[in-house]
């Protein structure tokens, strides 16, 4: 059969009364047979036909044949691991869309496929009626008793009809919405076989984009990275192989079950160390908390219950040869490592260090920390557009306010009120001068008595009348025995 649809002639039949050619196509080897349905008187018995190997007419009505049916059917159970029922249930699904819409409102129209055989047959329950107002949905008793012998008026009566108009478009149909269908079965299978993995770790091959989409090649099955679940700061090319986490396996995907792949979920770092420590995967190690901006930072908190074991020299590793690799996996994402710690004050210093925390006041609920730091690290403590103090706060699972450390500032606000004063006693200078020669880095006396004429101008702003005058004073100063 060279083409993708062979066509034919075969009849007209007089010995059944039927002078009409009825016509038939196969597309793939799928013969399907034409003719009008509700069926003319004559149309009730036929012999056998050789005009088309694929088909043949039985005393029971029209049969279709597919004479590679079995053989595809075994094919997709045994390579593709398909059931063949769900195999049959699709094609007759397909048939009966096709049919549907041939042959208008058949009452009760139903497909039956033999697959040891592989026939198909199309049904329709009839009512039998005296007078036939419907013929889509009624026969007369005379025509009811051709088929059941003891039919009586009101019985149902299973017709064996054939869609009107079937022919290529209708077949082809047919044909594209079983493979659909037998798509829907190995996905169904990818259901099957992927979930129990999720939360695994997988290696695939990038091989194209739907929309914003990465679609990831793993061998047997497809995977999809959804846009929310790339890292912004990666770039995806097609051939790429890569690891990923499945992040769940969805029976009702967009598209049937389908693998969510996910980069940058926070139990994707978890799980490389899980692979890369042998400590944390024999628990000797354990990940007491995590927290992640993908792409940019991420902050491990560990634990050992053996005191012998340190847990952030075993997740950095010799040379930090360990936490390179995960680095490397996340490209060069910056991984911060801290000893987790029972109580939460001494929990939020490891956190934050090398930051040192001035004072912290946790609630009694333990939900939320007030802090303070110095001026000198208040920004680091916050981070670039407040990275570290929300990652910090993830970790640490508690909303923290972190400001300047107030009383330090105090305290060097009174040593310098001291200082003026004590220059406004020493040289009886009011005490306005004073602060601004310590402001301008004169406030120690010693320092007075060898500073120059110039020193004292710049000190006090430009004002070289005040100058001379403080000048002059310094001169006349004794210093006390």
């Amino acid at each position: 059969m060279g083409g993708d649809f062979l066509e034919g002639d075969f009849g007209p039949f007089p010995e059944l009364g039927l002078e009409t050619t009825l016509n038939f196509g196969l597309p793939n080897h799928l013969c399907v047979l034409e003719y009008h349905f509700p069926f003319p008187d004559e149309l009730l018995f036929f012999g056998e036909s050789g005009a088309c190997p694929a088909l043949f007419l039985s005393r029971e009505g029209t049969i279709f044949m597919i004479s590679e049916l079995k053989a595809l059917f075994d094919y997709y159970e045994k390579e593709k691991g398909i059931d063949r029922t769900k195999m049959v249930e699709a094609l007759s699904q397909a048939l009966l869309a096709a049919s549907k819409k041939s042959i208008g409102p058949a009452r009760e129209l139903r497909i039956a496929i033999d697959p040891d055989k592989g026939t198909i047959k199309a049904w329709a329950k009839l009512v039998t009626v005296e007078t036939v107002t419907n013929p889509w949905e009624e026969l007369t008793l005379e025509k009811a008793r051709l088929f059941k012998k003891t039919a009586e008026i009101g019985d149902e009566i299973d017709i064996e009809v054939t869609p009107k108009n079937m022919g290529r478009i209708a077949a082809q149909t047919a044909k594209q919405t079983m493979l659909q269908r037998l798509r829907m079965a190995e996905k169904e299978n990818l259901y099957d076989e992927f979930k129990d993995r999720a939360g695994d770790v997988v290696s695939g091959v990038i091989r194209r984009f739907d929309k914003s989409d990465v679609i990831v090649d793993l061998g047997k099955f497809e995977g999809t990275m959804p846009s929310k679940e790339r890292v912004s700061t990666e770039d995806y090319t097609p051939g790429d192989r890569m690891r990923f986490y499945v992040k769940a396996v969805e029976r009702e995907g967009a598209r049937g079950p389908e693998i969510v792949l996910s980069r940058a979920h926070v139990n994707f770092v978890r799980r490389l160390f899980e692979f890369e420590v042998t400590e944390i995967s024999d628990q000797t190690v354990e990940i007491s908390s995590i927290s992640r901006e993908a792409g940019y930072r991420t902050k491990l908190a560990v634990n050992s219950a053996d005191d012998k074991v340190d847990p952030v020299g075993a997740c950095v590793g010799l040379r930090g040869a360990r936490v390179k690799n995960i680095v490397r996996e996340l490209n060069n994402e910056k991984v911060d490592i801290i000893r987790w710690k029972a109580d939460p004050a001494e929990f939020v210093r490891e956190a934050l260090k090398p930051i040192k925390v001035m004072s912290i006041q946790v609630s009694p609920d333990q939900k939320s920390a007030r802090l303070t730091v110095s001026e000198e690290d208040l920004s680091k403590a916050i981070g670039r557009r407040g990275q570290n103090a929300r990652l910090t706060s993830r970790l640490v699972g508690m909303e923290l306010q972190i400001e300047r450390d107030e009383h330090a500032a105090e305290v060097f606000e009174g040593q310098m009120d001291h200082a003026a004063h004590d220059l406004e006693k020493a040289l009886g200078i009011n005490l306005d001068t004073a602060r601004k020669l310590i402001n301008g880095g004169l406030g120690d006396r010693m320092m007075l008595l060898q500073s120059e004429l110039d020193d004292l101008v710049d000190a006090l702003g430009g004002d070289e009348i005040l100058a001379k005058q403080v000048y002059e004073r310094i001169q006349s100063y004794t210093p006390a025995e």
